[in-house]
């Protein structure tokens, strides 16, 4: 195929999604590089993605880009054989065995504890925010916090377990406001480590542990932006692990994004730069998966708050970006364009986020959903 013809054939496609080549709309994309559109028709998402780190095109809205091609469905329509190949190998491997679940771990959330504190919210919250009545970040992610305790009921003295406590923000959060013992676990050593030097005399304790290895028993338990490093081959074993640890009549509240449908397909981008080994999880997928083990009491989604989260997380990096020397051009490309094309994909409605209550046994009163964070 002649390079005419890789332009006409990605100038067709994009046409669907109202974009043009060099044109001057916010998010038409500008070509820096010719070569894109034999590297886009040859390797499709991956090469799109990188030809963007290298510096081979631009885009003033990629935001903006993103939902207009997730709307019109275009990645349906390049499908390279390494996609094929690797959905197979997705299918047939899992790729979530405890080994390979610590690989994000060092991969994304050991990128840099420099990076994440200067792109989150004082409490280094890495999770969508609430943002029903916040004026800022801080205050989305306290209201966020807030509101997964409102749900789980909790009381003084309880024992509650945080799968996947990030840097131990929400842990610290949920023991200082509510006189609670909280038990955090992470496959990321760098965030275990900053988790335990912020402790301070809270009755907080973390773990660098799969959350396969928990045998306990808690109060209560949650889990905030982790269950999407799961995967749907181990969704029994994980609910099987809640069960496990929960005792009768405790809560259980699943913070998570979610896909809008039932897919065992990746962006090969995003599996190899940002979440290896990672896969959204389907409404579907959660319900088959929870229901041998844990009641559904609530199913709370407000992605559309994401939107924001992302925004005020781009915002915060490129302020700060010049405090960061230890990140070179490449990086902070790639950055922009995950940060960018996650935007664009909770914009096109793909991507949710559900706060899901679990009851674990039987319940002597009718659970009341939450809803506010504020009084």
């Amino acid at each position: 195929m002649q390079q005419t013809s890789y332009e006409n054939k990605v100038g067709q496609l994009l046409a669907y999604a109202n974009i043009t080549p060099n044109g001057d709309q916010p998010w038409d994309i500008q070509i820096n590089n010719p070569d894109l559109y034999k590297r886009v028709i040859g390797q499709g998402s991956l090469g799109l993605g990188e030809a963007y780190m290298d510096g081979w095109w631009d885009c003033d809205q990629l935001d903006e880009f993103f939902y207009r091609v997730l709307r019109a469905r275009l990645q349906s329509k390049v499908t390279t054989m390494r996609d094929k190949l690797f959905y197979v190998y997705a299918h047939l491997i899992n790729r979530q065995t405890g080994k390979k679940a610590f690989e994000v771990g060092s991969q994304h959330y050991d990128a840099g504890n420099d990076l994440y504190e200067r792109m989150l919210d004082k409490r280094m919250i890495y999770s969508c925010g609430y943002w029903q009545d916040a004026k800022s970040l801080d205050e989305a992610q306290e209201h966020k916090l807030e509101l997964v305790c409102r749900k789980l009921k909790l009381e003084p003295g309880m024992r509650v377990l945080d799968i996947g406590c990030g840097w131990g923000g929400a842990a610290r959060y949920v023991a200082e406001h509510y006189d609670v013992e909280v038990v955090g676990v992470s496959v990321s050593q760098e965030q275990v480590n900053l988790a335990n030097e912020r402790a301070g005399d809270l009755n907080v304790s973390y773990r660098f542990e799969d959350y396969r290895d928990l045998d306990e028993q808690f109060d209560r338990i949650f889990s905030i932006g982790m269950f999407e490093h799961v995967g749907y081959k181990n969704y029994d074993s994980y609910f099987e692990v809640v069960n496990r640890c929960l005792k009768d009549g405790g809560l259980f509240v699943l913070h998570t994004i979610g896909f809008q449908y039932t897919s065992e397909k990746v962006d090969p981008w995003i599996e190899r730069y940002i979440f290896p080994n990672s896969i959204l999880p389907s409404a579907e997928l959660i319900s088959k998966a929870s229901g041998p083990f844990l009641k559904l009491e609530d199913w709370h989604n407000f992605g559309a708050d994401y939107i924001k989260t992302l925004r005020a997380w781009s915002t915060n990096i490129e302020a700060a970006w010049d405090e960061l020397p230890n990140y070179d051009q490449e990086f902070r490309r790639m950055w922009h364009y995950y940060l960018m094309c996650c935007t664009g994909s909770f914009m096109a409605y793909n991507n949710h986020l559900w706060q899901i209550v679990f009851t674990k046994g039987e319940r002597t009163e009718p659970y009341q959903a939450v809803r506010s964070a504020v009084d």
